[in-house]
C-alpha cells in the first residue's frame, strides 16, 4: 500500500509541475499585458519601470522558476486588475465553483442512475431508446450550447428561472444542468452496462427462482454492485465539472474562478490566471490522485 501510494504521490507531483509549465507558458501568449496597464502614449520610460517592476523583463526561465518558487509557498503575487493577493482572490471565489459543481454532480446523478437502470431492466423498449439519445447528445452536445438553449426557453420564453447570477437557489439549477449534461451520458452508460452484467449473474436468477420480488432484486441488490463502477470514477466527474465550469460559468454571469479566470484571461492578468488554472488543476490531480488509490482498496489486484 505504501508503494502504491508513494508511486501515486509521484505521478501527481509530476503532474502538478507540468501543468504549472503549461499554465505559464499559455499566460504568456495571451499577450503583453502592459498594453493594457498603461495607455497608448506613455513614454517608453515609464513602460520600462513597470515591466521591470512586474519581472517581464526578466528571461522566460528566470520568470517560470521564480513563479514555481513563490507558488510553492502560496504566493502568486498581485493581480494587475483586481490589485489583491491572487490566491486570495481564488479563494474567494472557489466556493460558488464547488457549489455549482456539487449541484450539478447531484444532477447528473439524479438523472443517471433511474435512467442507466431503467434502460438495463427495459432494454429495447423506448426508454431504453431515450436513455441512448439522451447518451449520445451528452457527448455530442457542448456545454455552452445547451447553457444558451436552457436560457433560451426556460428564462427568455417561460420566464421559470433567472438567466445569471448567484442569489438564490433558483439560480443554480440552470447552469446545474448545463454542466451536468456530459455526465449524465457516461454516468448513464456506466450504469446500465453494470446492471447488464448483474442481471444476468446467478445470484439475481437465484433470487427470481426463490420468489423474491423484481422490485427489491433490481433496486437493492442488483443497483449496490452496479454502482461499484461508478463509485470508483466520480472522482474524475467531479473534477471534470470543477474544471469545465469555466465555459458555463461565463454563460450563465456565475460569480466563481472560472469565470474570473475567463476575465482575467482577457486582462492578460497573469497572476489570476496562473493561480486559477494551477489550483483547479491541483484539485484534477487530487481527485485522479484519489480514484487511482481507491481502485487499489477495492481490487488489490490493481497496481499504479
Amino acid at each position: 500500500m505504501r508503494i502504491v501510494f508513494a508511486k501515486g504521490l509521484l505521478n501527481a507531483l509530476i503532474s502538478m509541475l507540468g501543468a504549472s509549465l503549461i499554465i505559464f507558458i499559455m499566460s504568456r501568449l495571451s499577450g503583453d499585458p502592459l498594453s493594457l496597464l498603461l495607455p497608448m502614449d506613455a513614454p517608453q520610460s515609464a513602460v520600462q519601470a513597470m515591466r521591470h517592476e512586474l519581472g517581464l523583463d526578466r528571461p522566460m526561465w528566470d520568470q517560470y522558476l521564480i513563479f514555481l518558487w513563490k507558488a510553492v509557498q502560496g504566493d502568486f503575487g498581485r493581480s494587475y486588475r483586481w490589485q489583491m493577493p491572487a490566491i486570495e482572490l481564488v479563494f474567494e471565489r472557489l466556493p460558488a465553483t464547488i457549489y455549482l459543481a456539487m449541484a450539478a454532480f447531484a444532477f447528473s446523478l439524479a438523472l443517471a442512475i433511474p435512467l442507466g437502470v431503467l434502460s438495463a431492466v427495459r432494454r429495447g423498449s423506448w426508454i431504453d431508446q431515450i436513455a441512448r439519445i439522451i447518451a449520445m447528445l451528452g457527448q455530442a452536445v457542448p456545454s455552452f450550447w445547451v447553457g444558451l438553449l436552457l436560457i433560451l426557453v426556460f428564462a427568455v420564453n417561460l420566464q421559470w428561472l433567472p438567466a445569471f447570477g448567484a442569489d438564490g437557489v433558483q439560480h443554480v439549477i440552470l447552469p446545474a444542468i448545463a454542466l451536468g449534461w456530459y455526465p449524465v451520458a457516461a454516468q448513464t452508460r456506466v450504469i446500465r452496462s453494470g446492471m447488464l452484467e448483474v442481471l444476468d449473474s446467478d445470484y439475481i436468477r437465484m433470487g427470481r427462482a426463490v420468489g423474491t420480488p423484481e422490485r427489491l432484486l433490481i433496486w437493492k441488490y442488483a443497483l449496490r454492485n452496479a454502482l461499484l463502477p461508478l463509485v470508483t470514477i466520480m472522482g474524475v466527474y467531479f473534477a471534470y465539472m470543477l474544471s469545465g465550469s469555466f465555459v458555463v460559468e461565463t454563460v450563465f454571469a456565475w460569480p466563481g474562478l472560472g469565470r474570473t479566470v475567463v476575465e482575467a484571461v482577457f486582462a492578460r492578468d497573469y497572476p489570476v490566471v496562473q493561480a486559477g488554472v494551477l489550483i483547479t488543476s491541483i484539485l484534477f490531480v487530487l481527485s485522479n490522485f484519489l480514484v487511482d488509490l481507491s481502485y487499489s482498496i477495492i481490487d488489490p489486484r490493481i497496481r499504479l
